[in-house]
């Protein structure tokens, strides 16, 4: 038992990380469709390569997505909306009529005309007889309820009430209604009464043209009355005609929702038969448009038909293999070529995450609206992977997770072409993410890739342009445009694993940063140090290929801890006084390595990134002081010493940029302790300064080549010449 504990302590984090792909193998597998796979491929407009296929059962012809859409978009052309007709609006609107006209009447009546003047002005007896005629028992008014003046027989008032009738009898409209989706030569269904009527929705007035239409009927009529006092017109156009306009049509959205499902449903899928024993197509024939059709609809047949207890777990075993196969082939080139994210579990854990992601929102998408799968931007994925890691990586994680999708999607050889090559622009045409400009440009190519390989795939399965789904054009800008949103996502992934991204690399390295900006006033020789080293070791990074970004930032930080005690440090001295002449040999060590811890302290106070502390740990690696060290031999006559008080605590390098800091650090320091240069001397030292570290095994945990080392080596040299010769032509 003791023996498997410690080899569990030992071995934790190669158990944890197979833990990790476990539980990932875990979620893609219940993630796939649980369907069997069609064992023939087959594509439109390319020869059969199988053997003669023959019908195996009956089996109906499915129409196309695109088929059933045409028939759904000409059965709604048929489409009549429902509205109800409320019958009590009418009669509420006329009455409230009613009591306004007689209490408007009443109070004119009492404040500004005698009884005589009053039927002057509004009563005319010719219309006496008209008015009796006027009231209708459907009108729900009786006579009774026309009170006081009203029953003079006022002309105004009848026709008034006959406008509002008119109106309402031919109706009005809801606004919802008349600001959707109908135009005026649509035709709808009015439900009145429970009885059904078509009618032309051009006819049906809003709210504002039955206020015009009243109003233009009132003022043709007080017109027409040829009264010469003015007090009748005042009076009336005084009236709020618009409070008595209000909808009596309202959308039956049940009723027309039922209609329209039923309209729908009564579109077949299917659009005849295979008989068992028909030849469907034969080896080398063509697999034209009505064949690629049988042969879906046998697909389609066949993995529905696997349905079994026992083919469901043949099923579940065999996507089990595959998706294993895939995480299996992850992990191994992890292991061989990016060891470090092994080595880091929650880097480990983003990588899965986003491979889940990706394959969860595809399984989603197949299950709901598969036509809509090319709308999924997996462009992001290399985008991301890419704004974090190599671009190496970045294609290799996207190419997985394509494979996995690829499997159970319609067309997949279709679908992982498309996005494989997507995915490639995406990497090439994002260099890096330090200028905005550079995410629309990516997401513009991602678009015109997809469209471009799509249109040579779908003219050489059509044979002709006619036969494109343009829907798809459309659906490859929407994904362009949520190729976009990668940019917040990795802000977000960038807070939530603690990653470093191209953006916060540009607004570290900003000399107007607080911590930079106190280096250049407490400590301004070594400020001016470290733009050199940022130079020296960023042109190198270039060459050798690596991040120029992330080492020229770290570079700028490196020396961050020399703010503590500037003096002791020989760039800050500007006079021929040297403190350490002052003190001990030991002492001295002590403050020169203690610039290392002090750095981290002060990037732990103004909370630099994890990468960028790094540098400030690794750029002396396990060096020893080699000055005070020599000094302290000499002066004490000792064969063996305690060499980790002259030696920086490390660890050493373990990315390829902090060797190139490290060096580039080593050499630039070097050359200021020369009051001349030329350049042979400049290459001794550039060439036994690097030959020290390498010697010393300081670069063992990094993968640097021979080659990378010589461009190093070739690179400082010209650099240094260059720096020498601007400090004698530009002395500070």
């Amino acid at each position: 038992m003791k023996d498997i504990f410690s080899f569990i302590k030992s071995k934790y984090k190669s158990i944890f990380n197979g833990l990790l792909f476990l539980v990932a193998l875990v979620i893609l597998v219940n993630l796939l469709p649980r369907e069997g796979k069609f064992k023939y491929e087959f594509q439109k407009g390319k020869p059969w390569m199988h053997e003669t296929l023959i019908a195996p059962y009956d089996f109906p012809v499915y129409k196309s997505q695109q088929q059933i859409k045409q028939e759904r978009d000409s059965v709604l052309e048929h489409f009549k909306p429902y509205f109800r007709y409320d019958t009590l609006v009418l009669k509420r609107q006329v009455k409230n009529f009613t009591e306004e006209y007689n209490q408007q009447l009443r109070q004119a009546f009492n404040e500004k005309f005698s009884d005589r003047q009053l039927k002057e002005v509004f009563v005319d007896s010719r219309f006496e007889e008209r008015t009796r005629q006027f009231y209708q028992p459907e009108d729900g008014i009786r006579d009774a309820d026309v009170t006081g003046v009203q029953t003079c027989a006022l002309p105004i008032y009848q026709r008034t009430i006959q406008y509002l009738k008119d109106i309402y009898r031919q109706g009005i409209a809801e606004a919802a209604a008349i600001n959707g989706s109908l135009d005026r030569d649509s035709k709808v269904v009015i439900l009145r009464d429970n009885l059904a009527e078509e009618h032309e929705f051009g006819k049906i007035y809003d709210q504002k043209e039955a206020y015009k239409y009243l109003m233009n009927h009132v003022e043709k009529y007080l017109d027409s009355l040829d009264v010469k006092d003015d007090r009748q017109r005042n009076f009336f156009t005084s009236l709020n005609f618009y409070d008595y306009i209000k909808p009596n049509l309202f959308y039956d959205q049940e009723t027309s929702q039922k209609v329209k499902q039923n309209m729908l449903d009564n579109i077949s899928i299917t659009r005849g038969m295979v008989q068992a024993g028909e030849r469907i197509v034969s080896k080398g024939e063509v697999v034209d448009a009505r064949t690629f059709r049988i042969l879906e609809s046998l697909r389609r047949e066949y993995e529905k038909s696997l349905g079994s207890d026992f083919q469901y777990n043949l099923i579940f075993l065999g996507q089990a293999i595959f998706v294993f196969g895939a995480i299996f082939v992850l992990y191994l080139f992890l292991f061989h070529f990016r060891y470090e994210i092994l080595q880091n579990s929650l880097k480990t854990v983003f990588i899965l995450f986003l491979v889940v992601l990706m394959v969860g929102i595809a399984s989603i998408t197949v299950r709901v609206r598969p036509d809509t799968l090319y709308i999924i931007p997996f462009a992001i994925l290399p985008i991301i992977i890419r704004s974090f890691y190599d671009a190496r990586l970045a294609l290799f994680i996207h190419i997985v997770t394509i494979m996995i999708v690829g499997f159970f999607v319609p067309n997949g050889f279709e679908f992982v072409f498309l996005n494989f090559i997507a995915g490639i622009v995406a990497i090439f045409s994002l260099t890096s993410l330090n200028r905005r400009g550079k995410l629309f440009l990516s997401s513009a190519m991602v678009v015109l890739s997809y469209i471009f390989i799509y249109f040579g795939l779908a003219i050489t399965q059509e044979g002709s342009i006619e036969g494109i789904n343009w829907m798809n054009i459309a659906y490859f800008g929407i994904n362009g445009a949520l190729v976009l949103a990668s940019y917040p996502l990795i802000y977000i992934f960038e807070k939530s694993f603690g990653f470093l991204s191209d953006v916060t690399l540009m607004e570290l390295s900003d000399t107007n940063q607080p911590l930079l900006r106190r280096l250049s006033e407490q400590a301004p020789g070594t400020f001016q140090h470290s733009l050199q080293v940022a130079s020296l070791a960023e042109t190198a990074a270039y060459q050798i290929g690596g991040n120029t970004l992330l080492v020229r930032t770290g570079a700028l930080y490196h020396d961050i801890g020399k703010m503590e005690q500037p003096i002791y440090f020989i760039e800050n001295q500007d006079t021929d006084f040297n403190p350490h002449s002052q003190l001990e040999f030991l002492e001295s060590a002590r403050l020169i390595i203690g610039h290392v811890k002090k750095g981290v302290e002060y990037a732990s106070k103004y909370k630099l990134p994890g990468p960028i502390v790094d540098f400030i740990r690794t750029h002396h690696g396990t060096t020893r002081v080699h000055y005070f060290y020599k000094k302290y031999l000499q002066a004490f006559n000792e064969d063996e010493v305690d060499e980790s008080q002259f030696s920086y605590p490390g660890p050493k390098p373990f990315s390829k940029e902090m060797a190139v800091l490290m060096m580039a650090d080593a050499v630039e320091a070097a050359s200021r302790s020369y009051s001349s240069l030329d350049e042979k001397t400049i290459n001794n030292l550039v060439d036994s300064i690097i030959d020290s570290q390498l010697n010393g095994g300081q670069f063992e945990n990094v993968d640097i080549t021979f080659r990378d080392i010589t461009i190093i080596r070739g690179i400082f040299k010209k650099k240094l010449q260059n720096f020498y010769h601007a400090r004698i032509k530009y002395p500070a």
